[in-house]
């Protein structure tokens, strides 16, 4: 049996598989430095091409590019018209992000549990957590896979339920045959980092109501009156007004500069993310772990994160003692997430307990992502199976 580096054995690689590294092609380079160059960095021409080719790619009428998609998520919830007094339903498992939107609007989170196995929020459990006080409900497709929406669109219709999803994971998502972006009210998307598209920072709100994607446009640029950020163009000097007092949310040029060259070729990684993501079911089966569900028939999975789910009853180490190994191994791995029912934060000021969310607390304390990027080479794939496999079998009971 192998011995890991953690118990003084040799590492798998030498370098540090960094998690969550992107994929930069020259071409987003060239825009960079093409938008350096012209002295437009700031919202300008590329934003508003970026908005209309991701409108196009997700069918949506309406996108509006933000800095981030938590100021997608708070803008949506804004223009939606929610408030003070008014309950959205969100799932314990998720970036605070998602709840934090609500809260900054001035809303109340009220937080569910969900599926044990697809990690998702379920129409049963919205439908439990209903009040007079329900204004709208946020399904966050988790690690990239659907909600069941056409479900959920169902109960929120019957119960006049605004419904904006939380597609941060979901980009090439696809539910029962229609794309995530056209589906509810409005959806927000995310292009950080680690994410399938990459714009360092940056986020998308698509929705087919056009009022409230003004709204939302106007908000992210301090409440100005619409097209303000044309204002020091070369169309010459633009009058502007204050509409509402708004914030600093607007999506730059040299964030743009990644995105219109990304876009076109997200099927492209998502086609390598599919193989890496088959070689690791492969690899893993029968080792001590639970390996992500199936893809429910007419859905398409973003595969934005490959989780496994550890079986601690056949390990003689918690979660966090595997995530140390692995690190030591120089492959580096992510925790998606720890509910948000036992962060100090929400816990103590809605007064939650693990016991309220069985299935997030189990997710909590098993979760582990593995690097699934498009960026990563055959070897690199190699050496996570190698590390994974060495250390899983040293630790099993």
């Amino acid at each position: 049996m192998l011995i890991p580096a953690i118990e003084n054995g040799a590492p798998v690689r030498q370098q540090y598989l960094v998690f969550g590294a992107p994929k930069i092609e020259q071409a987003e380079i060239d825009e960079v430095v093409d938008s350096i160059r012209s002295g437009w960095i700031g919202t300008g021409p590329k934003v508003a091409r970026f908005e209309e080719m991701f409108r196009e790619y997700t069918g949506a009428q309406c996108a509006v590019a933000m800095h981030s998609c938590t100021a997608a998520l708070q803008l949506s919830l804004l223009a939606a018209g929610v408030g003070p007094g008014d309950e959205v339903i969100v799932p314990s498992m998720t970036f605070c992000a998602t709840a934090n939107a609500v809260i900054h609007c001035g809303a109340t989170p009220v937080f569910t549990d969900v599926d044990r196995e697809t990690m998702n929020i379920t129409p049963e459990f919205i439908e439990a957590a209903l009040t007079e006080q329900s204004k709208a409900v946020i399904p966050v497709h988790m690690a990239g896979r659907p909600c069941e929406m056409e479900r959920i669109q169902s109960l929120a219709q019957g119960r006049d339920l605004i419904v904006i999803e939380d597609a941060a994971h979901a980009i090439e998502g696809v539910c029962q045959g229609r794309k995530i972006g056209s589906i509810s009210d409005a959806t927000c998307f995310s292009f950080y980092v680690t994410k399938n598209l990459v714009t360092g920072e940056g986020g998308m709100m698509t929705t087919d109501r056009k009022d409230w994607a003004e709204h939302a446009e106007m908000l992210a640029l301090h409440g100005l009156s619409r097209g303000a950020w044309k204002r020091y163009s070369d169309d010459g000097f633009r009058h502007y007004q204050v509409i509402v007092p708004g914030f600093k949310a607007n999506m730059m040029d040299l964030q743009a500069a990644f995105g219109i060259h990304q876009l076109p070729r997200i099927g492209q990684y998502l086609k390598r993310r599919e193989e890496i993501w088959q070689q690791y079911d492969k690899a893993f089966a029968g080792l001590p772990v639970h390996l992500p569900a199936q893809v429910r028939e007419g859905d398409r999975h973003a595969r934005h994160l490959y989780t496994l789910l550890l079986d601690l009853k056949t390990l003689r180490v918690d979660r966090d003692c595997i995530m140390q190994a692995l690190h030591r191994e120089n492959i580096g791995t992510g925790i998606h997430f720890i509910g948000l029912h036992l962060h100090p934060y929400y816990r103590d000021t809605f007064r939650l307990s693990a016991e309220q969310f069985p299935n997030a607390t189990w997710i909590s304390e098993r979760t582990i992502s593995l690097p699934l990027s498009a960026a990563l080479s055959d070897a690199d794939v190699a050496d996570v199976i190698g590390a994974v496999r060495k250390v899983l079998l040293y630790y099993r009971k």
